[in-house]
């Protein structure tokens, strides 16, 4: 967990060696816990992807933030993710400060070590120190591969001993049409204006698998009339290229060819109103 941006998507995709999680630039990227499975000889690590902490402006950060604090009462170990490249600020502080009274072992992440030199990632390492209580401090870079796997022994080494969770063959629990949904979002998000991000959600309609070609029927929603102008593009451009990005990630998941239908709609305000936000799966 850590507040929004601080590499947790991109780190947990390393760590499986797949790709689970949608990542982005544009903070609240994550809007589901989605869980992660690693399977090792000695251990199973079910890593919990959450959205990242934030002050909430409406409804919809309201619930995510609910879900974070949720999740906290589940988890064994919390790996709290900040990033190498941004100073400590007030969320890290707030953050850490949140889960100091859980019965879970934390583990602080220094992630995205790869943005920085050696004087500015110690001097980080101290800022991080002095946060809290922390069981173990780990340095990464998701992107350069580096100490992934130091990662990994330590949180498997303060994890309790059970029985195995998930069968071997299991990536992901995370529902087929939320992974493609979540895709297709991640598509969506790139290259869109600032004020754009928040207000947009993705519902997949229906999936139809036929002979070597699976149909998926989905409709991109924004929350005003000018914000559907600018997904679909000039003469349906931009929406064109959301749905080649969106076809090729869904096609690797479902492992066949994928015609994919997208539509854009307008639901107002749905971030603020509970009964949209039901319908959208918040």
């Amino acid at each position: 967990m850590g507040r929004p941006n601080a590499g947790k998507s991109t780190l947990t995709n390393a760590i499986v060696g797949q790709k689970i999680a949608i990542t982005s630039n544009k903070p609240q990227t994550t809007r589901h816990v989605i869980r992660a499975v690693l399977h090792r000889p000695d251990a199973q690590l079910v890593l919990v992807d959450t959205p990242g902490l934030h002050r909430p402006r409406t409804l919809l950060g309201e619930r995510l933030n609910d879900l974070v604090r949720a999740t906290w009462s589940e988890t064994d170990v919390i790996g709290l993710c900040i990033p190498a490249n941004e100073p400590v600020g007030k969320g890290d502080t707030f953050i850490a400060g949140e889960i100091a009274g859980l019965k879970a072992t934390v583990v602080a992440v220094v992630t995205k070590t790869d943005l920085v030199d050696k004087k500015t990632l110690a001097e980080q390492l101290l800022a991080v120190n002095a946060l809290g209580e922390f069981a173990d401090v780990v340095p990464v870079s998701a992107v350069a591969n580096h100490q992934l796997e130091t990662l990994v022994d330590v949180m498997v080494k303060h994890l309790p001993r059970s029985p195995q969770l998930y069968p071997d063959s299991m990536l992901t629990d995370e529902p087929e049409h939320v992974l493609i949904a979540e895709m297709i979002r991640e598509a969506a998000l790139e290259g869109v204006r600032d004020e754009l991000p928040h207000s947009i959600a993705v519902l997949v309609e229906e999936i139809i698998p036929e002979d070597g070609l699976t149909k998926v029927y989905a409709d991109v929603y924004v929350e005003r009339q000018s914000q559907k102008a600018i997904m679909i593009g000039a003469k349906g451009s931009r929406l064109k290229e959301v749905g080649t990005k969106a076809r090729a990630d869904i096609q690797e998941l479902l492992g066949t060819k994928i015609y994919l239908d997208l539509h854009v709609r307008v639901a107002k305000d749905w971030q603020r109103d509970p009964r949209q936000l039901r319908r959208l799966g918040f």
